[in-house]
């Protein structure tokens, strides 16, 4: 039976090649692949913001969606997190869809490492690169470690990535922190939000990294807003670019910044 993709809406509406290189990469590995065309939002927005009464429908709607699926992948940590770990209260326990969804939807890196225990790409990536490292991935999903816990931990999307020749490794200093976005707080904190993506650019930048690369776009789109409006000399991709493929300028044409 296929795995299913679940694509997030930001990347369905902003970084659609984020979706199309996550599909290509897992049929490269010999995935059988579906995309369920009735997929929507996976509610986080509306919960983040403390609107339960909106999120419930959405959830509710993305199990009955995936339900009949071994696997669910998304390319997103944040995502999954959402589903994974946030569902519950949407659903009554002895609902078998809800608990086969939240059990069976992973991220992609994390689906590579655990699922597949993917342990060979023909990719190479000649480019400075530095990891951002999302608050979801690691905080709630797991992917690797976090500073405030000291408890190791493999990390799960550097050791995929390793996999991609030719990659040369810059490292931030605070490794773990985070960039400011956090949906609707970088609406409701814009100044806190903003300075927290500066501060994060420029731990990336002083890497002399040319890429930073993360499994989650959203803190990637807003650091690229940043990057844009400062015309630092970076680029952001999504890991599943890189491990499809793709060249390095690939987000360029994407959320152009206002001209001053």
């Amino acid at each position: 039976m296929p795995v299913a993709l679940f694509v997030p809406c930001y990347i369905d509406q902003f970084f659609p090649d984020v979706a199309i290189s996550t599909l290509e990469l897992l049929e490269s590995l010999g995935v059988d692949v579906d995309y369920p065309p009735g997929q929507t939002c996976c509610g986080q927005p509306m919960a983040n913001t403390g609107c339960a009464d909106d999120a419930a429908p959405v959830a509710r709607h993305v199990v009955r969606i995936f339900a009949d699926y071994d696997a669910v992948i998304c390319p997103s940590g944040s995502c999954t997190a959402m589903i994974r770990h946030h569902y519950a209260e949407y659903f009554d326990d002895e609902d078998a869809g809800f608990n086969k969804v939240t059990s069976r939807t992973f991220e992609l890196c994390e689906y590579l490492h655990d699922e597949l225990r993917t342990d060979h790409l023909d990719v190479s990536f000649p480019h400075r690169v530095s990891l951002h490292q999302s608050c979801h991935g690691l905080r709630e999903l797991r992917l690797g470690a976090s500073s405030e816990s000291m408890v190791p931990r493999v990390d799960k999307v550097r050791t995929v990535m390793n996999l991609v020749r030719d990659i040369d490794w810059r490292e931030p200093i605070r490794t773990d922190e985070c960039c400011g976005f956090g949906g609707t707080f970088a609406v409701n904190e814009a100044d806190v939000s903003a300075s927290m993506g500066r501060d994060r650019v420029a731990d990336h930048l002083q890497a002399d990294s040319q890429v930073i690369a993360s499994a989650d776009m959203s803190c990637l789109m807003h650091m690229q807003g940043i990057i844009r409006r400062q015309e630092d000399p970076i680029h952001v991709m999504h890991v599943a670019q890189i491990l499809a493929g793709r060249p390095l300028e690939i987000n360029e044409n994407i959320l152009t910044a206002p001209s001053r």
